[in-house]
């Protein structure tokens, strides 16, 4: 009897084990993907900056899993024009990814990040140019903060294919905006550091990439005005369930669609969709072997473009008289840079220089705080001044520096830079005077 007992306690355990593991699930996939570097390159930044710049992306490629099928990073330089260090799948591990980005040289030229970011979409991220579809995409954009040419439009149409948006900016550039083109949260994805301390963000940075690189759930890329692709991960295999994906708008719920997978899909894209709507979209997961949860996510399509081209007529049409063309209103434009002078341990110097042919700001605003956090300050500047000194700051601390332009038209424009507070001498401790000594007697003169 004691042999059977104890095969029926393996059976037991093994059963067990085995219920365990189904409602678990399958165990969570490698990091894989396409991750891209992007580094400013142009004259703008020191070779001292540059230098660091470039230890701290290798120390960051270094450790990773590169693999020509899993996971992939590529470095593309922002100057002039765009230059490719080297392509996803050129490295198949992270040392050699790393002596790659050491090796390379400053491009120098202009700062034309959006024209960098348009090449990265086209030539890089596009599934006619040998892009993987389906993968999760990751953009680390390096700079000193400053662009030559628009960064919004073309950083957003990255983001409306999937792209995860992390920058890493070294102490210049306007906050605000930076923040915005990042992807969401900006404090997880923005980071605003010294060159010389880089290394302080380092594993935090390496840990949100790989993140990224490895999605637990439903997400959304792709997104146009009609359409948008849903993926993600192995959930299950082909010989152990389907999937069932449900599309609903949010605003018509009868007007749901449902569409059955196999389950080695990991991904679907939805077309025919109206434009600037709001859709819930679910994937249901279906298997007698693991026991999953749906899930579920509310994705906006983009407003569809309308009107004629300028200068184009419509088919049949008559083209417009011509009119005379209209004199162009001076832009608005913030300050083109900042300058930093007369640092002393408890005060600094800030002066300015607004864009040439700008339109004249009625004031300007400086904002100044710790990087470190602390509570921030502002100084109103009159219209006609371009520079103004900051009192009662710490010694040996660095700063924020924000110089906001406001317009008539109620518009503002700012550049941020970083400043520096010498550290201040040790104060040596004042001597306490004596009191005078008295004369022989015991009586005071």
């Amino acid at each position: 009897m004691l042999p059977w007992t104890a095969f029926g306690l393996a059976l037991s355990l093994r059963l067990a084990l085995a219920r365990s593991g189904a409602a678990r699930g399958p165990p969570a996939s490698a990091p894989g993907g396409d991750l891209m570097f992007l580094l400013d390159s142009s004259a703008s930044v020191s070779h001292y900056e540059f230098s660091r710049v470039r230890e701290f992306v290798g120390q960051l490629v270094a450790p990773l899993p590169l693999d020509t099928g899993a996971l992939r990073a590529s470095l593309v330089h922002v100057g002039s024009r765009p230059y490719t260090e080297f392509s996803f799948g050129q490295h198949s591990s992270g040392k050699a990814a790393q002596d790659a980005v050491l090796a390379s040289a400053q491009r120098m030229g202009d700062t034309h990040t959006g024209l960098a970011l348009a090449y990265v979409k086209e030539q890089l991220f596009a599934e006619a140019a040998g892009a993987r579809p389906g993968v999760p995409k990751v953009l680390v954009w390096v700079t000193d903060g400053g662009s030559s040419d628009p960064v919004g439009p073309p950083m957003q149409e990255l983001k409306d294919l999937g792209v995860t948006v992390f920058i890493v900016s070294t102490g210049r550039g306007n906050f605000l905006e930076l923040s915005a083109v990042a992807s969401a949260p900006a404090e997880k994805h923005l980071h605003f550091v010294d060159v010389d301390d880089l290394h302080i963000i380092l594993q935090e940075l390496r840990g949100s990439i790989l993140d990224a690189m490895r999605p637990q759930q439903l997400h959304a890329t792709e997104i146009t005005s009609s359409s948008f692709r849903l993926a993600w991960p192995p959930l299950l295999t082909a010989d152990a369930g389907y999937y069932v994906l449900e599309l609903v708008p949010s605003a018509q719920p009868v007007a749901a669609r449902r569409q059955q997978l196999p389950g080695d899909a990991t991904d679907w894209t939805w077309a025919g969709l109206n434009p600037d709507t709001d859709y819930d979209a679910a994937l249901v997961p279906e298997s007698n072997v693991h026991l999953l949860r749906p899930q579920h996510l509310r994705v906006h399509t983009r407003p569809a473009e309308v009107g004629p081209r300028v200068g184009v007529p419509e088919s049949g049409a008559d083209p417009a008289p011509t009119q005379p063309a209209a004199f162009p209103a001076p832009a608005e434009a913030g300050p083109e840079r900042i300058i930093i002078s007369h640092a002393r341990p408890r005060s600094l110097r800030v002066s300015w220089a607004p864009a040439l042919g700008a339109a004249a700001a009625l004031a300007y605003h400086v904002q100044f705080g710790p990087l470190e956090g602390g509570a921030a300050q502002r100084v109103e500047v009159p219209a006609g001044r371009n520079c103004t000194t900051l009192q009662g700051l710490a010694p040996g601390t660095a700063y924020l520096v924000t110089v906001t332009a406001a317009f008539r038209s109620g518009r503002e424009s700012a550049l941020s830079a970083k400043a520096c507070t010498p550290d201040g001498p040790r104060q040596r401790p004042r001597p306490v005077p004596r009191a005078p000594r008295p004369h022989a007697g015991g009586r005071e003169p």
